[in-house]
């Protein structure tokens, strides 16, 4: 093999990575399994898509291993191939928001109340849950809690917050995150406990920004 059809076949395999995200559905698929393993059944219902083509998305993605699959029984559940999957998501989505107006104008439309985000650093953020001075929630499903979660967080999945806010201190802030900077779960909880007259706030963090910040996670196991 010549210098030149070596070099074609490195960039050949590299490009095999750009294909399979570049469409928006893979990447949110993306998204949504860096939050855990799914069933593919959980994902179509996510992406708002049939169950036929998430499956093809899915087989792209595994065409170029950024995500496997097992069978358990009759379903068939897809994880990432590892960590630095997720990275890839965030690196990608921050580039996009440093290069692309329009992609920060409709990041600030769903940051439409500036005063809902809290100003703590990560860091700070973490040693003021530790001390207890705030109430972290994480808003996903239970399921994406306990395969990771920021840690000193409690599970309060939105559906599930009506029914669970005596669980809540009144005195206290609440911070809630869900998985990252376009998911609206968080604005969710934000809505309603601060109608309930909670002071609440949200960072724009899910488990993948952490972990890609260098920072630490919990399981449910660990605790």
């Amino acid at each position: 093999m010549n210098k030149r059809s070596l070099k074609d076949l490195l960039y050949e395999q590299v490009a095999l990575i750009g294909k399979a995200v570049s469409s928006p559905k893979r990447l949110e698929l993306l998204e949504l399994l860096a939050q855990g393993e799914k069933t593919v059944e959980v994902l179509a219902f996510e992406l708002s898509a049939d169950i036929k083509l998430t499956s093809a998305h899915l087989k792209t993605l595994k065409g170029a291993r950024l995500v496997t699959s097992r069978r358990d029984g009759k379903y068939m559940i897809y994880r990432l191939t590892g960590s630095d999957v997720a990275g890839l998501w965030v690196m990608l989505r921050q580039v996009a928001e440093e290069h692309l107006l329009e992609l920060r104008l409709a990041l600030d439309r769903i940051v439409a109340d500036p005063a809902r985000l809290t100003s703590v650093g990560r860091e700070a953020l973490l040693e003021q849950a530790r001390r207890g001075d705030i109430v972290v929630i994480d808003v996903r499903p239970q399921a994406e809690y306990e395969t990771a979660h920021l840690p000193f967080a409690r599970s309060m999945p939105v559906a599930e917050i009506e029914k669970r806010l005596t669980e809540l201190p009144i005195e206290k802030e609440i911070v809630a995150y869900c998985r990252g900077p376009f998911c609206l779960l968080a604005d969710e909880a934000v809505a309603l406990l601060g109608a309930r007259g909670y002071r609440i706030r949200k960072i724009l963090d899910g488990v993948s920004e952490w972990q890609a910040a260098g920072l630490p996670l919990q399981t449910s196991a660990e605790e």
